[in-house]
């Protein structure tokens, strides 16, 4: 029986600001598709605003300008994405969640059974959250949040985040040269939780600090998480598909 894996990939990863980067696009399916082969995999992607924006210039700081660039975006990136995956034989199905749909056992068991259907049938569940019409009150805000639970309620072992950074460094890498990546990592220091959010992108919601909270979430949960470039896709591809922890960092519970 083959593992389940979570990948996620981060909207500055697939978009260049205002349109799709079809060279890094690419290169991301033909690495899902090399996933499919050995996991069983889900797909977390962002950049249904961003594709949205693509197609009509909307002020995204507005929230219904916001709503309306997710549901202008988000056909079109599912259509990208099975443009793409058509290449390689295979396809994906979209679903949209929202914060609600974990704190509900009957809705998180019906998200369930619909995703396993859809792996038992070599489908690529492609999951964002429904930015169109969630509520601040119940939203995650960020897919690498959203990820982490998707790892979590939908029983996988390991999330993989694809980011436009290399990974966890002691230091921001930005600021002080002389930060080393860490590549192994059990915890995470509280401090570093609540530090100030940047972003690559106009279009990202997330930063180092959701993915740390991500891997806080997957650590006290008994789950690992991946973090690695997505723009060069080395480091996923000899982790992921090779089994070799060269580059990237890797949270992981501590062995007992």
């Amino acid at each position: 029986m083959k593992k389940r894996i979570v990948i996620k990939v981060g909207t500055h990863v697939i978009n260049d600001e205002e349109k799709l980067c079809v060279s890094r696009f690419e290169k991301l399916i033909q690495f899902l598709s090399l996933a499919m082969e050995k996991y069983e995999v889900i797909l977390v992607s962002s950049g249904a605003v961003a594709t949205g924006f693509s197609k009509i210039k909307l002020d995204k700081k507005i929230v219904s300008d916001k709503q309306a660039l997710a549901a202008i975006g988000q056909p079109y990136l599912m259509q990208y994405y099975n443009e793409f995956l058509h290449k390689y034989g295979k396809f994906g199905a979209q679903i949209l969640l929202v914060s609600d749909d974990f704190d509900s056992r009957k809705r998180t068991q019906a998200a369930r059974d619909a995703i396993n259907t859809l792996l038992k049938n070599g489908i690529l569940p492609i999951i964002n959250e429904n930015d169109s019409t969630v509520v601040e009150e119940i939203m995650f805000g960020d897919n690498d949040q959203l990820s982490a639970y998707v790892t979590h309620f939908f029983d996988a072992e390991l999330l993989v985040i694809l980011s436009d950074i290399n990974g966890y460094y002691d230091a921001d890498p930005k600021e002080d040269k002389n930060a080393k990546l860490i590549l192994h990592a059990d915890k995470i220091d509280e401090s570093r939780l609540y530090q100030n959010i940047n972003t690559g992108s106009k279009f990202s919601t997330g930063g180092i600090v959701t993915k740390l909270k991500a891997a806080d979430f997957l650590l006290k949960n008994g789950r690992s998480m991946f973090l690695a470039n997505g723009f060069d896709l080395s480091d996923a591809k000899n982790f992921v598909l090779e089994g070799k922890h060269i580059g990237g960092t890797l949270f992981a519970p501590k062995k007992s």
